[in-house]
């Protein structure tokens, strides 16, 4: 994939989510000129922790976009099992397609060129609401009991 048709793609996702957003998320872009760098803000699912609370989070995609995942950084602190004490979401979705070298996701859990923005966004409101501790990014928020998030 050339990086005019990453972009093309880019843009037409960001159309069709002003057109027709998504309850949980809103995105745009965080300069107008640079269509590799987004900005969501996440509402709080309802009954959990984070319920009530607006996140902001960066989306940074590469080039190369859709054959590989963009990276994603919450800029609002959140205490997360699934989130790094840097604000990096760690969820297999956004890992890179293939083998995982340490056997703990299948190659269809990880990224596939068929995932979009809205995709990427369902899985991280569904990962506020019921984190994964077996894979956690954030040793201490794993070892809070699970009634917690």
């Amino acid at each position: 994939m050339t990086e005019l048709q990453s972009a093309l793609l880019l843009r037409r996702q960001l159309a069709e989510l002003n057109k027709n957003p998504v309850e949980g998320f809103s995105a745009g872009l965080i300069d107008d000129n640079d269509l590799y760098r987004w900005e969501v803000l996440i509402i709080g699912p309802p009954d959990t922790l984070y319920e009530g609370g607006v996140f902001k989070a960066h989306l940074t995609f590469p080039k190369d976009y859709p054959l590989r995942p963009p990276k994603m950084k919450f800029i609002t602190e959140i205490w997360h099992p699934n989130v790094d004490k840097n604000g990096d979401v760690c969820i297999s979705i956004l890992h890179e397609p293939g083998e995982d070298k340490y056997g703990y996701e299948k190659p269809e859990e990880r990224w596939l060129p068929i995932h979009t923005v809205e995709t990427i966004m369902i899985s991280v409101i569904s990962m506020l609401a019921d984190p994964n501790g077996d894979s956690p990014a954030n040793v201490d928020a794993a070892k809070e009991p699970r009634d917690c998030f």
